[in-house]
């Protein structure tokens, strides 16, 4: 059975991002409806030419980048290629940002506003980075 997995991610540190990257991977490969909002500190990293990895909050982040665990960039790409997912950039931090959608990364869905992301969530599990 699918179930829909909404994922509100922004925090921009690695421990953060990488957990949500990897439960929406794995939410995605196996069949779920994954949707993930970047807003705050999670959007810079996926602006074009961003590092692939993020400040670490401690030691397992700074573990994670020495032992080379897949950069969430990556788990995030892989769960659009291949699952459901989307990934959507919050259209308030983009205004507050000054980005465009075109500056983003390729795999990133259409800016969508808060209110729009928190309806669709509904009924489905919500988590929060």
């Amino acid at each position: 059975m699918s179930r829909r997995i909404s994922i509100v991610v922004v925090s921009g540190t690695h421990e953060r991002l990488q957990m949500a990257a990897m439960l929406a991977s794995v939410g995605a490969v196996t069949g779920n409806d994954v949707r993930v909002f970047l807003s705050m500190n999670a959007l810079p990293p996926f602006r074009k030419g961003a590092p692939s990895r993020a400040p670490a909050e401690g030691e397992v982040g700074e573990l994670m980048a020495r032992k080379n665990v897949p950069p969430f960039k990556q788990l995030f790409e892989n769960a659009v290629e291949l699952g459901a997912a989307q990934l959507l950039p919050c259209s308030m931090a983009m205004d507050l940002l000054g980005y465009e959608p075109d500056q983003l990364e390729p795999y990133l869905g259409a800016p969508t506003g808060l209110t729009k992301f928190l309806n669709e969530a509904e009924d489905g599990q919500l988590l929060s980075f």
